[in-house]
């Protein structure tokens, strides 16, 4: 096991790194920038090391000044927590040299599956479902373009294939508007991601965002630990998360597990990771992998009893996986509330000092956050400042154990989203289950007091991990 431990991220994952390496007696160093000195994982930390100003260009993208702060705490391996660096094949090749160990997949495997195409076509060789689409990248041929959008049928979805976070994406529900699509979204994705290409996908109506979390060591062990559902979205930004996902049945459910588990060890994957599908009219459709560990892990953790960061560290040491799949069990229902600095409904981000923090308790909540009351919400990151989750032998039992939670939680000094999440606790279709991904937004849409484009998504300055 390693001794030492760099954690190069901020937050509540920070916060959850830590008290994993705390369990496992494993001593952390905290990297942070200026705007983060008074944060409480810097003050729990073992070291830490202030790596640059609060621009996250200068500091939790620095890559030079991350893995020098491991050369001089004599760190043996980086975590990189989700967002930030966490999925760069890039950084994650520099820690290999440098000689730490990265607490993640390898370098390959992440351009692999960082690639949409690449990831698309690595999982048709594994025989895992994907979006009808084209084969690979749109060439420069308008004819090609047209015949390939006409076999795939109306509407598509044009995707950069560096893209991720619901951007670099554009639906076309005509020929007409075709080829202005495609090229209006090559010139966003070389912009945005240094990368002009694009694909093309058939564009499903109103699906499910359904997800598989897996754990695979280096010696060809993989495992999936059940679905999660994720459909409550706003502007594809996730706002609740539960496990397990209510209404699809557990046959199908465990095919797409097992094959989720071959893929990565047909591929060689490392580490823990998370399959994204859209699920429609009784069919999974592969969408991404996101190579690193999830904000929404804690309700797989709250259903299985496993904790995936310290699996994480315990692969990253090379040590085989602890369990089988025949081991996996599944057992009640978890909710997760993502907890934000922003307006509840406007979306507005609301950074400041915290006056007061007052976070709920009481059988089966687990609340994950790096807030208390006086500190102060920095401007220049994601607004996310926690996560509520409830959990019970039942989904109507964790709903109703999360709505007792939001209605004790404090926060005060600034807005929040509780307000938000108090109204989906209690609505109608929420406790039926199974909404798609379009309804958070076309219920915001709905209300008369709320400005459609608002409710639509005007831009947030809050920068997003995930």
């Amino acid at each position: 096991m390693f001794e030492k431990i760099l954690i190069a991220n901020r937050g509540e994952i920070a916060l959850r790194i830590q008290r994993a390496c705390r369990e496992l007696g494993i001593k952390t160093v905290v990297v942070h920038s200026e705007a983060d000195k008074d944060a409480k994982y810097v003050k729990l930390a073992d070291e830490s090391v202030c790596i640059g100003p609060a621009q996250s260009a200068l500091s939790y993208l620095n890559m030079p000044a991350i893995i020098s702060a491991a050369e001089v705490t004599d760190a043996e391996a980086i975590h990189p927590g989700y967002g930030f660096l966490s999925e760069n094949a890039d950084f994650a090749e520099r820690v290999e040299k440098s000689g730490f160990v990265f607490i993640g997949p390898r370098s390959d495997s992440i351009r692999l599956m960082g690639d949409k195409v690449s990831a698309k076509q690595a999982m048709i060789k594994a025989g895992v479902p994907c979006v009808p689409g084209s084969e690979g990248a749109l060439s420069d041929d308008p004819k090609e373009i047209v015949q390939t959008a006409r076999r795939v049928g109306y509407p598509v979805i044009i995707k950069a294939a560096g893209g991720g976070g619901g951007r670099g994406m554009r639906v076309v529900h005509t020929e007409a508007a075709l080829l202005n699509a495609v090229a209006m979204t090559k010139t966003e994705a070389g912009t945005a991601f240094g990368n002009p290409e694009v694909y093309m996908e058939k564009y499903l109506e109103n699906p499910r965002h359904v997800e598989i979390q897996i754990l695979a060591d280096e010696h060809k062990n993989a495992v999936w630990l059940g679905e999660r559902d994720c459909s409550m979205q706003r502007r594809h930004q996730k706002v609740i998360e539960e496990a397990p996902a209510p209404g699809i049945p557990r046959k199908l459910i465990e095919k797409i597990g097992d094959r989720c588990a071959e893929a990565c060890r047909k591929i060689g994957y490392r580490g823990a990771g998370t399959f994204e599908f859209l699920y429609e009219n009784g069919e999974f459709y592969f969408i991404e992998m996101n190579t690193r560990v999830q904000v929404e892990h804690p309700v797989t953790e709250m259903i299985t009893g496993i904790d995936i960061v310290q699996e994480q560290i315990r692969i990253a040491c090379g040590e085989k996986l602890r369990f089988r799949q025949r081991d996996i069990m599944l057992s009640g229902h978890a909710i997760e509330c993502r907890i934000n600095a922003e307006d509840p409904f406007k979306f507005t981000p609301s950074p400041g000092r915290i006056t007061s923090w007052h976070p709920p308790g009481g059988p089966g909540i687990r609340v994950d956050s790096h807030s208390y009351a006086g500190y102060y919400v920095p401007p220049h990151y994601d607004s996310m400042i926690g996560k509520v989750i409830a959990y019970g032998a039942t989904r109507e039992q964790a709903i109703r154990r999360m709505q007792i939670a939001l209605s004790e939680m404090v926060v005060e000094g600034i807005s929040t989203n509780i307000a938000l999440h108090r109204e989906l606790m209690v609505d109608a279709r929420f406790i039926e289950g199974g909404t798609n991904i379009h309804y958070l937004e076309q219920k915001l849409a709905a209300k008369p007091d709320l400005p459609k484009e608002t409710a639509l998504g005007a831009k947030s300055e809050a920068k997003v991990h995930e």
